[in-house]
């Protein structure tokens, strides 16, 4: 087996190919369409486009990009609290005066003192949650006010005479009124307090939405509004909470939704996002930031509170904790040189003198 007398050899004469004799027999076709193939899907390289493109279009996935919110809310010098400011300072203004030895109101913020030490409990990781549904429900006023003339595109999906949320009748003119910031927080409070919700996911809800309008090239309107935030807060209450609230639990919030109809509104939803739910921990931290500094800019101040006895231990303790554990990572760092005498397998190495 195996020589040349075997009965297994061939005799035939071998033939020399080519390299690339195996390619030869196929040839290239042009180019087809996309659409003569039929082919509704996106091609990879549609997703991948450049990073100045993304900045632009998606600030929802991308931390460096400024949010739409923000840029909405800086294109007008009006200020939506100030006028409920005034009627704040007014009503406490009368309250201390009904006391005779009441001290003159002065406004303004708490100044810490040796004795007291003022904190703002509101933070990244722990928002407070009415402050943070305060601040969500003026980014989204500003995104109807500032909307572009055209309005982009509009779905039979979020319109409300289409889909109305309640029994009541839709006035002809339901697209053409603005929406006061007041209906809009009691809007999304009612939804965050009866399916009880967390700040953290108002916070999500609002990077859904401007991912939708970004994906979608749509606007926030008079007639879509309520249905576009109740999808995103149906969304993010399911990705963020472990226990997330089921469709038909919104259905005994909002008595007149049906449960095909959320489900609807839910499919439609993730379709429009290219199923696109992750949300990174820096766009996170972007959004809550940009939402502080728009509570700034409407005087909409977190409320400060002294800091107690209890608190103070707590920060000490997790200080100290935080201490200990990169003690011996700074103490690493420092160590410039080190002792000979803690080298283990030492080897001689003959010295060659020449």
């Amino acid at each position: 087996m195996g020589s040349t007398t075997s009965c297994c050899a061939s005799t035939s004469p071998k033939v020399r190919r080519n390299a690339h004799s195996r390619l030869d027999r196929y040839q290239l076709e042009p180019d087809l369409n996309r659409d003569e193939t039929g082919c509704s899907l996106q091609h990879i390289s549609d997703r991948e486009n450049g990073d100045e493109l993304n900045l632009q279009l998606n600030p929802s996935d991308h931390p460096q990009a400024t949010t739409l919110f923000l840029s909405k809310s800086q294109t007008e010098g009006e200020c939506v609290w100030r006028c409920v400011q005034c009627n704040d300072q007014l009503r406490h203004l009368k309250n201390r005066r009904r006391h005779a030895n009441s001290e003159p109101f002065s406004p303004g913020r708490k100044s810490s003192s040796c004795s007291t030490i003022f904190l703002d409990e509101n933070t990244v990781s722990h928002p407070s949650l009415k402050y943070t549904i305060k601040c969500v429900a003026l980014a989204i006023y500003y995104h109807i006010k500032n909307r572009d003339a055209d309005g982009g595109a509009l779905l039979d999906i979020f319109d409300e005479r289409r889909h109305p949320l309640s029994n009541s009748e839709v006035p002809l003119d339901y697209d053409q009124h603005d929406p006061e910031h007041k209906q809009i927080y009691r809007f999304v409070r009612t939804l965050f307090s009866s399916a009880q919700l967390t700040a953290e996911c108002a916070i999500v809800t609002l990077v859904y939405l401007e991912r939708l309008l970004a994906y979608a090239d749509m606007d926030l309107r008079p007639g879509n509004w309520k249905r576009m935030v109740l999808g995103a807060v149906l969304l993010a209450s399911k990705v963020w909470d472990d226990q997330a609230v089921w469709n038909v639990d919104y259905c005994h919030i909002l008595k007149d939704v049906t449960v095909d109809d959320m489900n609807e509104l839910e499919r439609q939803f993730l379709e429009l996002l290219q199923f696109n739910i992750n949300v990174p921990s820096s766009v996170y931290a972007k959004y809550y930031f940009d939402l502080r500094s728009l509570s700034e800019s409407n005087h909409l101040n977190f409320p400060l509170v002294p800091l107690s006895r209890d608190k103070a231990q707590k920060l000490e303790a997790i200080s100290r904790l935080c201490d200990d554990k990169y003690k011996d990572v700074r103490r690493a760092a420092r160590k410039r040189s080190a002792s000979m005498d803690h080298l283990s397998g030492t080897r001689w190495v003959p010295a060659i003198l020449s």
